[in-house]
């Protein structure tokens, strides 16, 4: 896959995600919250002013466990989350 296609699948996935209205299990937002920040390169932390201390901690142990993935790694992940999470969903 090229970058450019990457990239349009990346966006795919993004938007299929924040068009989808039924709630997320926290296991797969955790999970695909960590993988957007690295495919993103945000260098954003969690809120620690947040009004759930646990929901922060929870945000920063998922960003700690992908710590060593490339941008194009976490967008693959994240890609292929997403088609698991649609497959897979009851």
């Amino acid at each position: 896959m090229t970058s450019e296609e990457l990239d349009i699948a990346f966006r795919n996935a993004v938007d299929s995600i924040n068009n989808h209205t039924d709630p997320f299990p926290a296991d797969v937002l955790l999970k695909l919250y960590a993988y957007y920040k690295r495919a993103t390169n945000s260098q954003d932390s969690p809120r620690s002013n947040s009004s759930n201390p646990l929901v922060s901690a929870f945000k920063t142990n998922a960003l700690f466990q992908t710590r060593g993935l490339t941008t194009d790694e976490a967008k693959e992940l994240y890609i292929e989350a997403v088609k698991q999470y649609f497959l897979y969903r009851k």
